[in-house]
């Protein structure tokens, strides 16, 4: 929040335990249950919902399980038995109801005499029969004073903030509510922080920005988005606050991207090379319109004199390997290197055989390096890549070990980035001989929504292979529940009479490791009873086996010696077996949808027909059943990721959660606020546009609000 200003601090920064009705036990719930310190923090802290209060229910029609109801009555009768509880009887003529309340009798019993009439405002129960609310909110009716003050609990809120009708409801836990921090505790704080310290909060936003977006001043929007008059004021409040957060999250990552693409010198390459054209015209097939677009923007990057900061995305089976071996010789045939980063040492040895093919008839070295080289072929790796004569390494993270030294790397490709440390990728970008940066290439199949993919990789220009090669056959997806197991099984014996094979997962879900092997290991022995020896070899493959089990089972499977692989979803990335035609995910309802798209993925990699079939208990919930139905009726892994985010939210998605999003945002959401992340963006563009810099005297409210601390982004690019 702002800060000290000219000797005078601001309220904003006043810690929260000042706050009236906090003090230092609830300032602790706050902090560590909602990240609240500051009375700035909570005027940031935005409801989730609202209840609208601008109607009257009559008593007649309230059923216990309705939501909130606001009622009109007189008070009939009140008692107190035994001084515990506050019973009063009220009536509207349609009917009557009891209120009911454990907390300030003293002070309710002076209030409601019989006779008056109040506007009460609370959630309808039932006991013994009878419809009553328990602690409703109390106002005097209209014509009986004005609308006056609400009651929380037997005490007015003196808010003076609380005016419409509308009442915000905000995320709460059960350790809050425990500490006496109520829904309607909550209220009565952030009014009295927005009273302390809202004349404190000043315009983010510059005059002309407000002017052409037509947005309404930042006090409004606060004020508004807490105790909105009307529903249009809330309109307007919220689209204001999720604008300026959009657009700075966006005007921060191109300002980054800007500054790079002047000023970040890049290796020169102008050429593009023997080895390039010898591999290019001994393809045994021939390049997707999708990956010739996607290797011309390369191509355009290398040779601009800039570094590529590149993120190349591409579906399951799109052929981005391919484009990642061009890449690599159009660097070789300017006199670089070029290294292809992997996470797992499966994904990278399929890289390195795949490579390998391609590059036999150029004559360029490649080499492979993991965690499990040995120390005489490390030896030889280490002196090959000083003396330039290994072309293309790749590896796992034993690339970035400090022994590696490169003669002159040019290229930096790195596959599934997220599942990299920031300070692993930084000792791959140091490795340069020249002190310029190599260019970067960043590959994922995790298809990441539109939006998604602005913000995690704002900073970065995207391509995408929209197109699968041709020849691809899709992958029929059906849904199948435990009494279909018998003829599962029959069809895994036909398709391993044709000669195919199956892989067969189980979810890993780490907080039941235990449990989760357990069923692996029954799943197993269903199988392995199911499809005996002689006739049939069932491997299993999971993350408790060593290295040597792990690699002596998938090769079995890739070789064909094994009919079918048990496996826990460490199959997830890259196995590349063109025989198998069946994928059986178990409990496939413990996935999320990106992960079974990816899963689908390992199938359909040969020419024949190939299958996923999604087994589920018979109960499953309504959102699982959703992305079983999603997964059947589509292959498209873009549409499935959008989905999935509006399912799971963008934080949780499959492959950004460890990398997280770039800032917290409080109020936008990337899965519901497209439009206007998209406008915030090109808004964003054409102001940096006009100033680079942000120099001019207009822009200092942007200047000074990008030098925050919440805006200082890692740089995802950069490998650090």
């Amino acid at each position: 929040m702002d800060s000290l200003s000219g000797g005078y601090r601001s309220e904003l920064d006043s810690d929260i335990q000042y706050l009236p009705g906090v003090g230092p036990k609830r300032a602790a719930l706050l902090r560590s249950e909602l990240g609240v310190g500051t009375f700035g923090d909570l005027i940031r802290l935005y409801p989730f919902r609202y209840i609208d209060r601008s109607s009257i229910t009559p008593i007649a029609r309230i059923r216990p399980d309705m939501a909130y109801v606001q009622i009109r009555a007189r008070v009939v009768n009140v008692e107190i038995p035994g001084g515990k509880r506050l019973s009063a009887t009220v009536t509207d003529g349609s009917g009557e109801m009891e209120l009911v309340f454990f907390k300030g009798l003293k002070w309710v019993s002076e209030k409601m005499k019989p006779g008056n009439e109040f506007i009460f405002f609370g959630k309808p129960s039932s006991f013994n029969g009878r419809i009553n609310m328990v602690h409703p909110d109390i106002d005097p009716a209209p014509d009986n004073g004005g609308p006056g003050q609400t009651a929380n609990n037997g005490q007015a809120t003196g808010s003076g903030m609380n005016a419409g009708t509308m009442t915000g409801v905000y995320n709460s836990t059960e350790k809050l509510r425990n500490g006496g921090i109520t829904g309607k505790v909550m209220t009565r704080l952030v009014s009295a922080a927005l009273n302390a310290a809202l004349d404190d909060v000043h315009e983010s936003l510059p005059e002309y920005i407000l002017k052409e977006k037509g947005l309404v001043p930042v006090r409004y929007a606060l004020k508004n988005i807490h105790f909105p008059t009307d529903m249009a004021a809330l309109e307007k409040a919220r689209y204001r606050l999720k604008f300026e957060e959009l657009f700075f999250l966006q005007l921060s990552l191109l300002k980054q991207k800007y500054i790079r693409s002047r000023g970040e010198k890049g290796i020169l390459m102008s050429r593009v090379g023997e080895a390039f054209n010898i591999c290019y015209r001994s393809l045994p097939f021939d390049l997707t319109g999708a990956q010739k677009r996607v290797i011309r923007e390369i191509r355009e990057d290398m040779r601009s004199g800039h570094q590529m900061n590149r993120l190349l995305q591409g579906d399951v089976g799109s052929g981005k390997t391919m484009v990642a071996v061009l890449s690599a010789l159009i660097a070789i045939g300017n006199g670089c290197q070029a290294c292809i980063m992997a996470p797992t040492e499966v994904l990278a040895q399929q890289h390195y055989r795949n490579i390998s093919a391609y590059l036999e008839p150029t004559g360029v070295r490649a080499a492979l390096l993991t965690g499990s080289s040995r120390t005489a072929e490390r030896r030889e790796i280490h002196a090959g890549l000083e003396d330039g004569s290994i072309g293309i390494i790749v590896g796992t993270h034993a690339l970035i070990e400090d022994d590696v030294r490169f003669r002159n790397l040019g290229l930096a490709i790195i596959d599934e980035q997220h599942r990299f440390g920031v300070e692993q990728r930084a000792k791959l970008w140091r490795k340069t001989a020249s002190g310029i940066p190599p260019h970067v290439l960043v590959m994922t199949a995790t298809p990441i929504p539109r939006t998604l993919a602005m913000t995690l990789y704002g900073d970065l220009d995207v391509s995408v292979i929209d197109e699968l090669p041709p020849g691809r056959k899709p992958v029929l997806t059906m849904h199948a529940t435990e009494g279909k197991r018998p003829a599962l099984y029959r069809f895994m014996k036909e398709q391993i009479a044709l000669g195919r094979q199956v892989f067969v997962v189980y979810p890993l879900i780490f907080e039941s490791e235990t449990l989760d092997y357990r069923n692996l290991e029954q799943g197993f022995d269903q199988i392995a009873r199911a499809f005996p020896l002689p006739d049939y070899k069932v491997a299993i493959v999971h993350g408790k086996q060593s290295n040597e089990d792990k690699k002596f089972n998938m090769d079995a499977f890739a070789a064909g010696r094994a009919n079918i692989l048990v496996a826990t979803s460490v199959i997830e990335v890259g196995v590349d077996v063109p025989n198998a035609s069946v994928m059986v995910i178990e409990s496939a309802e413990r996935f999320g949808l990106s992960q079974l798209h990816q899963l689908r993925g390992r199938v359909g990699r040969g020419s024949e027909k190939s299958y996923c079939i999604l087994m589920t208990g018979n109960k499953v919930s309504r959102e699982s059943r959703h992305r079983i139905e999603l997964m059947c009726s589509t292959e498209n892994g873009f549409e499935l990721a959008e989905e999935d985010m509006k399912m799971r939210g963008p934080g949780d998605l499959e492959g950004t959660q460890q990398s997280g999003l770039p800032i917290t945002l409080n109020i936008a959401s990337l899965a519901k606020d497209g439009a206007i992340l998209n406008d915030a963006r090109a808004y964003a563009e054409s102001v940096l546009d006009r100033d680079p810099g942000l120099t001019s005297s207009a822009n200092a409210p942007l200047r000074d609000e990008l030098r925050k601390e919440k805006y200082r982004i890692r740089d995802y690019s950069r490998i650090s």
